[in-house]
């Protein structure tokens, strides 16, 4: 992708990912967060959650993979979101995360990739913004 060319507001990568419990069992596995509110409906409502919860940091690496998978891991410089609506998942079933990624400014030697990220129409992460460098 040497001398790509980027424009402001230009769609970049799109997508969509179904998350059930199962991956948040996968998840918890991996990062070590056995936190309850992401396996037990009980202890979610008892501290005022709508009931079980995907974890934040695994919304937010599956927030980033249409991006990743458009410019290549190698080339994300930097990753940040805010974490603005929780996310729960359904007993049965799954949730849909859906994707959207835009050119939202172009810099010399490096791009800023904003994701948008939405579940039931609801956008999930606020100001996820990602770092690519351009070659």
């Amino acid at each position: 992708m040497s001398g790509e060319q980027l424009t402001v507001g230009e769609v970049v990568a799109t997508g969509a990912v179904d998350v059930d419990r199962d991956d948040l069992v996968r998840y918890a596995g991996a990062s070590g967060d056995f936190n309850p509110i992401h396996y037990r409906d009980d202890v979610a409502t008892s501290v005022g959650l709508p009931g079980v919860l995907a974890h934040g940091m695994l919304t937010m690496g599956l927030a980033v993979q249409p991006v990743v998978e458009r410019f290549g891991g190698d080339r994300i410089r930097d990753y940040q979101v805010r974490f603005t609506r929780p996310v729960p998942v359904p007993p049965e079933g799954s949730v849909r995360l859906e994707l959207e990624a835009k050119v939202g400014l172009v810099e010399a030697d490096e791009a800023r990739i904003d994701v948008v990220a939405k579940v039931g129409g609801q956008t999930v992460l606020g100001r996820a913004q990602v770092r690519v460098a351009l070659r």
